[in-house]
């Protein structure tokens, strides 16, 4: 299917270092960094609260930890979803480097910490007909339509696929619906996030934003009508590094505030991002940094997934260098930005009890 054609500028690129930004150590005890965050300041870019480290997410130790790193949080509201939830709140994620594997974690408040399953994996590198040096990046979905959990995850970092699941913890049918062949000039096409959205004229009930390597890291996207199969990919980035005066972004979600939609994402810098995209995915208004790191976040903070509890909103994020991450919370600054309206159900804010 070929894509409307969008109106971009041209920008020159620029030389960045790769990495995050140096910051003093501080001392972590028991997993859990004693930093406090900054005072509070304005609400972000597009009325973005202002968040503030709260914890870290993992109650430690964990059953299931072979390289100490973790990454790509993904948190989903259950209790409403099936009836033999183990808690209110699931939390997905994953070590990235190899064997890696997909994990959850429970718990009944946003606030956590999260008690890891004993069985994790839930996910490992022994696929359908196939086995990989890595599972990592999980996001998972609640479908409606068939009451199934969908689990999108790359493994290796050329393949996306999305496995299924009726109580969100045992997941079958793993299956690859993108690959670096159906975005041409990509060499990796991973770190994929899936939403509610329909696109003008596409037929579609899904979007998902993924990272492309392409001259550069990249936010790519595709649609779907029904987020399992069917899925086509626009070979136009829909956003990028340059304007940002980047070479690589990543970790790429949505975001629906103020009757638009935006693409929350981190980039090279080590901080993250907001970009207006629209409802019909046609702008690239960048409108910059909505969080920045603290010490205790090690120069990067990326890959955000959001929810909210009782009005108070939360986002959930990985802290740290690459292949040394953790999971981290961080609780919406009181006053700093006006609630998101029901409509960003299962979208970048959801609504209490349904992130």
């Amino acid at each position: 299917m070929k894509e409307p054609e969008r109106n971009r500028p041209t920008w020159g690129r620029r030389d960045v270092l790769r990495g995050g930004v140096a910051l003093s150590a501080v001392a972590v005890a028991g997993g859990a960094a004693t930093a406090l965050a900054p005072p509070a300041r304005a609400a972000g870019p597009a009325g973005m609260p202002t968040y503030r480290y709260l914890r870290d997410a993992l109650a430690m130790p964990l059953n299931y930890n072979r390289t100490g790193e973790f990454i790509f949080p993904t948190i989903r509201g259950v209790s409403d979803k099936i009836s033999d939830a183990r808690s209110k709140y699931y939390l997905y994620y994953a070590p990235h480097e190899n064997p890696g594997g997909i994990c959850v974690a429970f718990s009944d408040s946003l606030e956590g910490p999260f008690s890891d399953y004993r069985e994790n994996p839930v996910i490992d590198r022994h696929l359908n007909g196939t086995t990989v040096s890595h599972v990592s990046s999980p996001h998972v979905v609640w479908d409606a339509a068939t009451r199934q959990f969908f689990c999108y995850f790359h493994g290796e970092n050329t393949v996306t696929r999305v496995a299924r699941s009726r109580d969100g913890i045992n997941f079958v049918d793993e299956t690859p619906i993108l690959s670096t062949r159906l975005v041409p000039g990509t060499s990796e096409t991973s770190y994929a996030r899936v939403f509610e959205h329909a696109l003008p004229g596409r037929n579609n009930k899904y979007v998902m934003v993924f990272m492309g390597v392409k001259g550069g890291r990249r936010i790519f996207y595709g649609w779907s009508p029904n987020g399992w199969d069917s899925w086509k990919f626009s070979a136009t980035p829909l956003v990028n590094p340059e304007r940002d005066g980047l070479t690589d972004i990543s970790g790429p979600t949505v975001v629906k505030r103020n009757g638009s939609t935006y693409i929350a994402y981190h980039g090279n810098d080590g901080r993250m991002r907001l970009t207006e995209v629209g409802d019909d995915f046609r702008q690239e208004n960048h409108l910059g940094v909505f969080h920045s790191p603290i010490a205790s976040d090690r120069g990067r903070v990326a890959a955000p997934s959001f929810g909210s509890e009782n009005g108070t909103e939360y986002m959930f994020y990985e802290a740290g260098a690459r292949l040394s991450a953790r999971i981290c919370i961080a609780r919406a600054v009181p006053g700093g930005a006006p609630a998101p309206t029901a409509a960003a159900r299962g979208l970048g804010v959801p609504p209490s009890l349904t992130p």
